[in-house]
C-alpha cells in the first residue's frame, strides 16, 4: 500500500496538480460515430466490413497528460447473424501506461435496414505500467519518488445492448465486468455503465442530422453528455439518391467540455474527422485537446441485408 501511495502522490506532482483519474474509461469526442469501445453491440454495421481508428491528445501544452490510440475493426456475417470484431486501445498518462486488446461478438435480431435489435460481449485483457525510471525528478535522492517498474494485466470484458429503428438508436452497456465489485484501485479500470438515445434523420435531400444524449456512471460520478451534428449532401441525379459530403457537429459534457467535430468524406467509403475540446475547468481554460478519427469501409455481400435500400451510401450510425 506505501508503493502504491508514492506512486500516486508522484504522478499528481508531475502532472501540475491535476486529479489523477486513471481508474476511469478512455474519453473520446468522437465515439458518437463509433460506440463499440463501451458497447459491443453496436458493431452489427451490415454492408460492409468497417475500420476505424482515432487518436487523441488531451490538454495540449500540459506535460504528462493523456495521450490515446485506438483501432478497431469488425464484419457482420449476415447468415450467422452475427458480428465479429478486434480492437486495441492505447492509454498513456504521465509515467503510466495501458494496453487493452479485446475480441467483440455481437448477435443481431432482425434482417432489414429498418429496425433490429443486437447484443454484444467483448472480452480480452487490460494491462497498465508504471515506469518510475522516466520520473525527471529535482532531487533523484528524494526517498519519497518511486523508480521500478510494475505491470499488472487481469482479464476484461464489456457487455452491452443497442435497439435501431430508422430514426432512433437506443443503447445501454457496462464495462470493466471484473471490476463490478471491485474497490477502486491504481492499475485496474473501474465499472462503468452507459446509457444513451440517439435521434437520425437521412429524409432530407439537402442534409443528414442526429441528436444524443448520454449518461455515463462510475461509483459515485455521473456524466451527461449532449451532441448534434449535421451532414450536408451533394444531389446526384441518380437513383441512389444524394451523396454525403462533410458535417459540423458540436458536444458538451457536464465536467465542462464543449467540443467542435468535423468530418469530411472523401469518397463513399471513407470519412476523416477532427474534434477539438475546449476545457472551462479552472487551470484548464488555455489547454486545449486535439482527436483526429478515420472511417473506412469495404463493402461485402457477406454483411448485405439490403434488399430494397433506400441508399446504402449513407453512413449509418
Amino acid at each position: 500500500m506505501k508503493r502504491i501511495f508514492i506512486i500516486i502522490i508522484s504522478l499528481k506532482c508531475l502532472i501540475t496538480g491535476t486529479k489523477v483519474s486513471a481508474q476511469t474509461d478512455i474519453s473520446m469526442a468522437t465515439h458518437w460515430y463509433n460506440r463499440s469501445n463501451y458497447n459491443p453491440a453496436s458493431i452489427t454495421k451490415t454492408e460492409y466490413i468497417y475500420l476505424f481508428t482515432n487518436a487523441r491528445r488531451q490538454w495540449y501544452g500540459v506535460n504528462g497528460t493523456p495521450a490515446v490510440f485506438n483501432v478497431q475493426a469488425s464484419g457482420y456475417i449476415h447468415s450467422l447473424r452475427s458480428a465479429f470484431g478486434i480492437s486495441l486501445v492505447s492509454d498513456q498518462i504521465g509515467v503510466t501506461k495501458s494496453l487493452n486488446p479485446m475480441l467483440s461478438y455481437a448477435y443481431r435480431i432482425g434482417n432489414d435496414m429498418d429496425e433490429s435489435f443486437s447484443m454484444g460481449i467483448s472480452a480480452g485483457i487490460f494491462s497498465r505500467s508504471i515506469d518510475g525510471s522516466r520520473f525527471e525528478a529535482e532531487n533523484i535522492s528524494d526517498p519519497m519518488l518511486y523508480y521500478d517498474i510494475e505491470r499488472i494485466i487481469r482479464p476484461d470484458a464489456n457487455i452491452g445492448f443497442e435497439y435501431q429503428n430508422r430514426h432512433l438508436i437506443v443503447g445501454f452497456s457496462s464495462t470493466h465486468l471484473f471490476s463490478f465489485a471491485n474497490d477502486a484501485s491504481f492499475f485496474l479500470n473501474t465499472n462503468h455503465r452507459y446509457g444513451y438515445v440517439i435521434y437520425k434523420n437521412t429524409d432530407s435531400e439537402l442534409l443528414n442530422y442526429n441528436m444524443g444524449l448520454q449518461i455515463v456512471n462510475r461509483y459515485n460520478i455521473m456524466v451527461l453528455e449532449g451532441n448534434a451534428s449535421i451532414r450536408f449532401k451533394h444531389p446526384t441525379g441518380l437513383s441512389t439518391g444524394p451523396r454525403e459530403m462533410f458535417d459540423i457537429g458540436i458536444t458538451y459534457r457536464s465536467s465542462q467540455q464543449l467540443t467542435f467535430l468535423f468530418g469530411l468524406n472523401i469518397s463513399s467509403n471513407l470519412r476523416i474527422g477532427y474534434a477539438y475540446d475546449r476545457s472551462f475547468l479552472s487551470g484548464y481554460i488555455q489547454n486545449s485537446t486535439h482527436e483526429i478519427m478515420i472511417e473506412y469501409r469495404i463493402p461485402s455481400k457477406k454483411s448485405s441485408v439490403c434488399i430494397h435500400c433506400r441508399n446504402n451510401d449513407y453512413w449509418y450510425y
